[in-house]
């Protein structure tokens, strides 16, 4: 049986509701660092559950930096108005935005790559793979663009809050503690520097 205060202290750190959080320590005998990562894990496959729900409401999320010359804004959609009004989906959405404006992602998603762009990396990739072994090109090649990628899509940076998640863990850990499917559906960066 789980500590009370344990699953105070784990329920804190994550915001996911007491019993799961119960459930998480008691599957791995009461360590904290262990139940956090079962909670994402299975952030991510209520994520999986809810996917097909539509998104009917939201939020236009924006950060503006206190120099005043760079900010975002981000749609961050959820399936009702109750949810689009919470305070802590409200901040989840401020900081995303404010995530967009430190890291300049260029794509959303993984699917939002264009083939031009995927083209034009390979091309500058294929020269630091000559010279490597016929049988190890393909698959060293292929993990020179994951990598120069993972950079460029915004779901699958290492949010700047906390690099230990990624901006898509972030919302698979809003979708479990919330109950309802979340995504960010359109992002921009504007600045004046750049």
């Amino acid at each position: 049986m789980a500590d009370i205060v344990e699953v105070k202290k784990l329920r804190d750190l994550t915001g996911i509701s007491i019993m799961q959080c119960k459930k998480a320590l008691e599957e791995v005998g009461g360590d904290i660092e262990k139940a956090k990562i079962v909670l994402q894990k299975r952030g991510s496959a209520v994520a999986e559950k809810k996917a097909g729900r539509t998104l009917g409401a939201g939020i236009v999320a924006s950060y503006i930096h206190n120099t005043k010359d760079v900010g975002a804004m981000v749609i961050l959609s959820c399936e009702t108005d109750f949810v689009a009004k919470n305070e802590e989906f409200i901040a989840l959405g401020r900081d995303i935005a404010m995530h967009v404006v430190a890291s300049r992602p260029l794509f959303l998603k993984k699917e939002d790559i264009t083939p031009e762009e995927q083209k034009k990396a390979e091309e500058v990739f294929a020269k630091e793979v000559e010279g490597k072994p016929e049988e190890l090109k393909e698959k060293i090649l292929q993990g020179k663009l994951d990598a120069y990628f993972k950079e460029k899509i915004l779901t699958q940076q290492s949010f700047i809050k906390n690099p230990d998640v990624t901006i898509q863990d972030l919302i698979n850990t809003a979708t479990q503690k919330f109950g309802e499917k979340m995504e960010i559906t359109n992002f921009v960066r504007f600045s004046t520097r750049d």
